[in-house]
């Protein structure tokens, strides 16, 4: 009976069938991602007759898609700059605050906040911060304050507030584990050995966490320049951004052009998956100093 047990206790499970888990997340990965990645690519490099070509990519770049481009690198490098910089300020007041049930709050409700977006955030937004929103009514009720026409929330700056209400969020989940990976016994040392808190920071903390607000920074860019819901809801086609680009030829408001589309989404991929390369390499030599 005792040996029947110990055999039964020391025979390791077999790696194949706990392999056999990981099935149903290729297949779903093979079919909603590769598969239409590569019709992407193809659609985007063939003609109406199913030719090899380059055309698709010519007739798309026009004044417009590249304004469109360049709205969307400003709009995505200025919300992951201040994103960062929000971000990191607030992770860093999180580790640093006693009350431990007001962390796990805050981490909670960013959590939930990272994954809050597309048209209900931008109705949100229209209903708080539009022209008869509730805070521009009691701005301008019991302060004076009028924010119209200056400031609009269907502008570029409105955008811009709306999505550093995603980004900041992403950020913080982002920078908690590297700012704790952060040990006392490097302040201390630093600290006999003469060196003030600002040198602290400068020559040894911030190269630590260099590579985490690099990769950070590199997530929030790609997080805002695929965001479309957001920005449709918001604006329309009033400013142009790629993903608006991209949609407008697909529904055919103007024309029809889907493969001029797939051309304009492909370049856009490239720009993910840099992004993407980028994030990872940042955020492996990050992690040495969280091990």
């Amino acid at each position: 009976m005792a040996d029947n047990v110990k055999k039964t206790q020391s025979t390791p499970s077999r790696p194949g069938i706990a392999w056999l888990g990981l099935l149903p997340f290729f297949a779903f990965g093979f079919a909603f991602e590769i598969i239409p990645i590569l019709r992407l690519v193809r659609s985007a490099f063939s003609d109406s007759q199913g030719g090899l070509t380059f055309e698709n990519f010519s007739r798309v770049m026009t004044p417009l898609v590249t304004q469109s481009f360049g709205n969307s690198f400003k709009l995505s490098g200025l919300t992951a700059l201040i994103g960062m910089i929000l971000g990191t300020m607030v992770a860093y007041a999180i580790i640093h605050t006693r009350n431990k049930s007001i962390r796990e709050s805050v981490t909670a409700l960013a959590d939930v906040t990272t994954n809050f977006g597309g048209a209900p955030l931008a109705f949100a937004f229209i209903i708080t911060l539009g022209s008869t929103g509730i805070i521009t009514l009691v701005l301008k009720e019991f302060f004076g304050i009028s924010l119209y026409p200056n400031f609009r929330i269907y502008s570029i700056s409105g955008l811009v507030i709306a999505y550093l209400y995603f980004q900041i969020p992403l950020m913080l989940l982002i920078m908690i584990p590297s700012l704790l990976g952060l040990r006392k016994e490097w302040q201390e040392a630093a600290s006999n050995l003469g060196a003030s808190n600002l040198e602290y920071w400068w020559r040894i903390a911030f190269p630590i966490l260099a590579p985490s607000l690099i990769g950070g920074f590199i997530l929030l860019f790609a997080n805002s320049f695929g965001a479309y819901a957001t920005a449709w809801t918001l604006t329309g086609p009033e400013i142009g951004l790629v993903p608006i680009q991209i949609a407008a030829l697909i529904r055919g408001e103007v024309q029809l052009d889907p493969e001029a589309a797939d051309a304009l989404a492909s370049l856009s991929l490239v720009v993910m998956a840099l992004s993407v390369i980028g994030y990872q390499l940042a955020i492996r030599r990050a992690r040495r100093f969280q091990r």
